[in-house]
């Protein structure tokens, strides 16, 4: 974990510690965004006339294509041919690359859906899906055994996914969804041994399993296709702490050195933002519930991530609670537009929006 003063250090002296060859690759890349990020926006149920919802993917693209994203990952379910064929000559025009999220197959008879998506996706012009088996583990599940039958059944959709996805030479990379520890997803992900299903890494999620993120991103880096990329601040409860993403550059994790590790394992691997504006997560750790599925785990772990969220406390969190609509989608549209500045000015990511003046030039 790193304080804030040792970050802005580290990625100031970014492009001059890493190697020319890595610092050129990162440097030609423009950042990325996940649906998610527009987690007000998203198909909102509301009306504004400065912030729209988003109906579907091409909504999405118009507006991305303004902040200079160089992709974009998004759902394709419920997409027609027609869709896929629109989106692909869109993603053209704009020069976006375009990856899907998408749904593994629960049983036999889901595999049909699966791979119409799947199909669909790839029309598109995604080669590379992102997907996710669960949610939060200590949230879902009361019991160990709860869990163990949880995974086998996500290992069982693994097993079903990847020989669709080696059928229309895709890659499908399993997200680190705050359900399963690094070495449980690397561990499932070595035992299917396919260049077609890998990680999509997500650098904060795995903090809520107190796992320390820099060995989360060594652990999966070799196994990854795509990313989640955010920053993470976190504050002290009487049961725990609140984990909240937070704009690039202004949370706990050492991202340059993430993205090194990225480039090492997979110099083609895409970043893609994903800043939910939303309420702080309760992480729950000093309540005896939150480990009814982890029987094994340290206590080690508990005092070194209580330890870090003491030494580094936030002085504020995002909050959207309380707040009118179209002040969250306002600061929704903030998080995001200083997530790719940041990325640009100080991550060492091809810029993508102008250069944001000193209040003293003229």
């Amino acid at each position: 974990m790193m304080t804030r003063r040792s970050l802005l250090a580290s990625a100031a002296a970014f492009a001059a510690t890493m190697p020319s060859s890595l610092h050129a690759a990162l440097t030609g890349k423009r950042m990325g965004i996940v649906i998610h990020s527009y987690w007000k926006r998203w198909q909102g149920k509301y009306s504004s006339l400065k912030f729209p919802p988003f109906a579907h993917a091409l909504d999405v693209l118009d507006h991305v294509r303004d902040l200079g994203v160089g992709s974009l990952q998004t759902l394709v379910n419920d997409w027609t041919a027609e869709m896929a064929e629109n989106v692909r000559a869109t993603c053209e025009s704009y020069n976006i690359q375009l990856e899907g999220s998408i749904t593994l197959p629960k049983n036999e008879t889901d595999m049909g859906r699966f791979e119409n998506e799947l199909r669909l996706g790839k029309a598109a012009g995604a080669t590379i899906f992102r997907s996710a088996t669960g949610g939060r583990r200590y949230e879902l599940f009361s019991s160990l055994e709860e869990f163990k039958h949880f995974k086998e059944n996500a290992f069982r959709s693994m097993t079903l996914a990847e020989p669709i996805a080696r059928k229309h030479r895709v890659k499908i990379g399993i997200e680190n969804h705050k359900d399963f520890h690094a070495t449980e997803l690397a561990e499932m992900l070595g035992k299917l041994s396919s260049p077609h299903m890998g990680a999509c890494v997500d650098t904060g999620n795995s903090i809520a399993l107190l796992e320390d993120p820099m060995q989360v991103v060594e652990t999966l880096a070799p196994f990854a296709v795509t990313t989640h990329i955010k920053d993470m601040a976190v504050q002290e409860t009487p049961t725990g702490f609140l984990l909240s993403e937070v704009p690039l550059g202004q949370g706990i994790l050492d991202l340059p050195r993430m993205f090194a590790l990225f480039e090492k394992h997979n110099p083609q691997i895409a970043y893609h933002l994903e800043m939910i504006t939303r309420d702080p997560l309760d992480i729950p750790c000093l309540k005896p519930g939150y480990w009814a599925t982890f029987p094994d785990k340290s206590g080690t772990l508990l005092a070194s991530t209580l330890s870090m969220v003491r030494e580094h406390p936030a002085a504020k969190l995002p909050k959207t609670s309380g707040r009118s609509t179209e002040d969250v989608l306002a600061f929704e549209e903030e998080n995001i537009v200083q997530c790719l500045r940041q990325a640009g000015e100080k991550l060492g990511f091809a810029a993508t929006l102008p250069v944001k003046k000193d209040k003293d030039q003229h």
